[in-house]
């Protein structure tokens, strides 16, 4: 481990964001839960209620998430170079807010009559542009969180604004879908109620963007200046690219992310079919397994900034984990092992505790990754004297992408292998066969756990612990004091 010299801590004034900027700052995080909450419904839309096999669904998902994240890098430095009156992030940002909205409400309303290529390609196109689009506002949104503060505490609290926020309005949004736009019997398989939906979002999704903008622009435009590399975005790129790949700790969490995304990928698609399908929920019941999935984000998020005074971000992150695979892996193994076999109200409240531990553990990993990413990019100014904040969340961008769009394309096969029926979504209280449903639950928990627990090894040797951030940022504020006015 290179050695660090040991300034004194008060050469400067540590940044902190007053409170009503973290507020605004946030608002970007409703953006995307609204979104993330949205696209949740696409894969059972265009498979149970369109039609169209898994395979297809999955590969045009696919395509959609690895366009994005192949764009994801190159977001990244373009923030990490622009020069504006407004900074570096907050242009990209006002960009990127109505665009994500008019593509969102489009992803939602193919027209009607369109042979089955046709629907794939819409979904292909629709899926590439929305990712795309929220990418240019999602990118340079991570970076600006991260250079807000340098603290090793004040990253987490900026994290839990945005993850609270984001958490309140996935509730609220759950709450509209199951018991306005969805509600009833059957309300998940009527295909005139999802346009509505989609653009009813999309619009909430543009204010949310926009407001966030608005509140932050001034505070990024104050933020330290950091000189841009004078070179073309085909000439920097893969320079830059390569220069991160150098950070270990980089390295390690870009890895462990896309394994465990894949998992998440795999799990998060199948989880309708599961509950419509196995545990015999109706969409009202549905809800209630979503409002204890975040109620336990919620809980895990206040107790997070706790754990990591006591506690390491990594050990934190790994105790998270293990809550979700646990969560994974219980619950189905009694469900095909003939044990307990609960359906509606009561399966409702098994799945909505072991959906609640699951958000306990999400909580945990929400708050603590992205600001161990923050403090791995600190890492990176102090080893090459360049800040990357840009392409180190474009990084993590473009792991959660990828390997989001794996897990989607993996279950969309793993559907079409089991030989689930296309024609159950339309049919109202089907009865499918056993050995169907065993092969959807064990897909959609220890499979995926399997995966998880991978990505948990991965990530275990990660070492940007609170002494050597301390260290590193102390070094970081002794440079730039002692640097010339223009490079400051």
């Amino acid at each position: 481990m290179t050695a660090i010299p040991t300034p004194s801590l008060a050469e400067t004034t540590p940044l902190r964001p007053p409170r009503k900027v973290k507020f605004a700052y946030s608002l970007g995080g409703a953006g995307d839960a609204l979104f993330t909450t949205a696209a949740g419904f696409i894969f059972f839309y265009y498979t149970a209620v369109l039609g169209l096999s898994g395979s297809l669904v999955g590969a045009a998902l696919f395509i959609g998430l690895c366009a994005d994240a192949g764009v994801d890098p190159f977001i990244g430095s373009w923030s990490d170079n622009l020069q504006s009156r407004f900074g570096r992030r907050a242009p990209l940002m006002f960009i990127g807010a109505p665009l994500t909205a008019l593509a969102l409400g489009l992803l939602f309303t193919p027209p009607s009559g369109l042979s089955t290529t046709l629907l794939f390609v819409w979904l292909a196109v629709t899926s590439v542009a929305v990712r795309a689009f929220i990418s240019v506002f999602w990118v340079p949104y991570l970076a600006l969180g991260a250079e807000m503060a340098d603290g090793y505490v004040e990253r987490s609290s900026i994290v839990a604004w945005r993850v609270v926020v984001g958490i309140l309005t996935s509730i609220l949004i759950t709450a509209l879908a199951y018991s306005v736009f969805f509600a009833g019997e059957g309300g998940l398989q009527s295909p005139d109620r999802y346009p509505a939906f989609g653009w009813s979002v999309a619009a909430l999704v543009l204010a949310a963007m926009t407001l966030c903008c608005l509140g932050v622009y001034r505070f990024a435009a104050s933020l330290p200046k950091v000189a841009s590399v004078d070179a073309s975005m085909a000439k920097r790129l893969p320079g830059e690219v390569a220069e991160i790949l150098r950070n270990r700790s980089f390295r390690i969490l870009f890895f462990s992310a896309v394994i465990f995304y894949a998992a998440v990928g795999a799990n998060g698609t199948l989880n309708t079919h599961s509950q419509l399908f196995v545990w015999k929920l109706r969409p009202e019941m549905m809800q209630f397994v979503g409002y204890a999935y975040l109620a336990g984000i919620l809980a895990g998020i206040p107790v997070t900034p706790q754990l990591t005074r006591r506690l390491e971000k990594r050990t934190v992150v790994l105790v998270g984990l293990g809550l979700v695979l646990v969560s994974w892996v219980v619950l189905p193994l009694v469900w095909v092992s003939g044990l307990y076999r609960p359906e509606g109200a009561a399966a409702t409240i098994m799945l909505a505790a072991n959906s609640a531990m699951a958000g306990i553990g999400v909580g945990f990993a929400m708050i603590a990754y992205p600001s161990m990413m923050a403090d791995a990019a600190d890492e990176h100014e102090f080893l090459f004297h360049r800040r990357r904040e840009g392409l180190y969340f474009a990084g993590l961008g473009f792991a959660a992408k990828a390997a989001s769009g794996v897990g989607v394309l993996v279950a969309g096969l793993a559907l079409d292998a089991m030989r689930f029926p296309r024609e159950a979504g339309r049919a109202v209280g089907v009865e499918l066969p056993a050995d169907v449903l065993t092969r959807l639950l064990l897909a959609w928990g220890p499979g995926s756990a399997v995966v998880a627990l991978i990505a948990m090894i991965l990530f275990a040797p990660y070492a940007v612990g609170r002494l050597r951030h301390e260290e590193i940022s102390a070094e970081i504020r002794r440079r730039r004091a002692e640097a010339p006015p223009e490079e400051a």
